[in-house]
């Protein structure tokens, strides 16, 4: 009963069956709050590190059952031996069977109530200093992993009318920027689809966010050499999150202090955008 209590989507009727919702409706949360935890199936893809294992550290705290997924089986192993009643499920993203496979095998044991799309590749990278094959191995990972997760995870989903899906994207995927050649258009596709399936999935009763970081102080962005504005820890990343999926949003973007300067960015015409990055970025 906790499960179906924690999805109630406060729309009502009207909107599970696609229909305009009234004026009043604008204020209501974009997904079903979810606040109450305890006893949720959550499986994290990509939680060996970083964003991931925070994440799932902090909602294995608050009672939910949680699953984490990576290709690293070490640190999942760790994980499961610090958490009781954890899951580790090593799979390789990229592998579509894979995916499809471990997937079944935890749908037989119950629904999915959040599936949170974690894994990432990251390695800085300029127009003068293509590395094709790196950029064809952040596509993979970090867009086309994210579309094997979604194609075994949302049937089950639309068949119940519940559940949830959340895409870790980037504020990379705003605008182009300097060394960015490989990230940020994978992002920019993560955020895209994140939208068309919320335009898809919300009248079904499916909720979906798209979670929009900052800088993270993880390993991925362990590389850079140069100064990372409002880097926040795995942990003040995985509180907001948690407090964007209470509050029923679909763009959860943090520390806001930086994200909200990110997104006045994405309104300026190209002609101050341009002299404005390279201004303050230094590149």
């Amino acid at each position: 009963m906790t499960q179906t209590r924690s999805f109630i989507d406060t729309a009502g009727p009207s909107r599970a069956a696609g229909r305009v919702a009234s004026p009043r409706g604008w204020l209501r949360p974009f997904n079903p709050p979810l606040r109450d935890w305890q006893g949720l199936r959550v499986w994290l893809v990509g939680a060996s590190s970083g964003i991931g294992e925070a994440t799932a550290d902090a909602l294995h705290a608050r009672g939910a059952r949680v699953i984490v997924s990576a290709r690293k089986a070490d640190a999942l192993d760790a994980f499961v031996q610090a958490h009781p009643g954890a899951q580790a499920r090593p799979l390789d993203v990229t592998d579509a069977g894979a995916v499809a496979c471990t997937t079944s095998a935890l749908l037989a044991e119950g629904p999915l109530d959040l599936v949170v799309y974690c894994a990432g590749h990251y390695q800085a990278m300029r127009a003068d200093a293509i590395d094709l094959a790196d950029m064809h191995r952040h596509m993979d990972i970090n867009y086309s992993g994210a579309l094997n997760v979604m194609a075994a995870v949302l049937p089950g989903m639309i068949a119940r009318g519940q559940g949830h899906l959340s895409l870790i994207s980037s504020v990379a995927g705003f605008r182009g920027l300097p060394k960015s050649l490989a990230y940020g258009p994978t992002k920019a596709a993560l955020t895209h689809l994140a939208e068309n399936l919320y335009l898809d999935l919300q009248p079904l009763g499916v909720g979906v966010s798209a979670i929009h970081p900052g800088f993270v102080q993880t390993p991925l962005t362990a590389g850079n050499n140069f100064e990372m504005p409002a880097l926040i820890t795995p942990a003040q990343a995985a509180q907001a999150m948690l407090q964007g999926w209470a509050r029923g949003d679909f763009d959860i973007h943090f520390p806001r202090r930086f994200t909200r300067w990110m997104k006045l960015l994405r309104l300026l015409p190209y002609r101050l955008y341009f002299p404005l990055v390279r201004r303050f970025t230094g590149l």
